[in-house]
């Protein structure tokens, strides 16, 4: 199994560098996204991230020159869908596994790869600018209820 991260102060590092701000543009790979995710859910239960999650991330892009169009940035289906799959692999976990063992875990299912939304939505649906904008659900097949 790959390993994405050594140990869980890197973890950290990813979900406050999107917290803050500060993490470099360069490291905000698919890993990252869904250790931030696992860093949120765990260490951070005090933010409400069903209604904060799309202003974190659009705040983030925004800081490293990313503009959240209709084309690009923040994209709310996609974001939704991970933050379900993140609680799905997380909640099936120990609660005292190491968080870097549990992206290490995530990034061995088919969330592993960037395109695995494409199992469940085409891409006309996936990228319209509906899917970025709102929740639009799986036009392919519906999201398991467990990764």
């Amino acid at each position: 199994m790959t390993k994405h991260y050594l140990d869980d102060d890197a973890v950290a590092r990813v979900g406050l560098g999107l917290l803050d701000r500060t993490l470099p543009k360069a490291e905000w790979t698919h890993a990252a996204h869904f250790a931030a995710a696992l860093w949120l859910l765990r260490s951070r239960p005090d933010l409400p991230l069903a209604e904060r999650m799309a202003e974190i991330i659009r705040a983030y892009n925004e800081a490293t020159d990313t503009p959240n169009t209709d084309s690009g940035g923040y994209h709310e289906t996609i974001t939704r869908a991970s933050m379900t799959a993140a609680i799905s692999v997380l909640s099936h976990q120990p609660a005292a596994r190491p968080l870097h063992e549990v992206v290490d875990v995530l990034m061995a299912t088919e969330l592993g790869r960037s395109d695995w939304p494409l199992a469940y939505w085409s891409k006309a649906t996936l990228f319209s600018v509906e899917a970025r904008r709102a929740w639009v659900g799986p036009d392919l097949q519906p999201l398991p209820q467990r990764f």
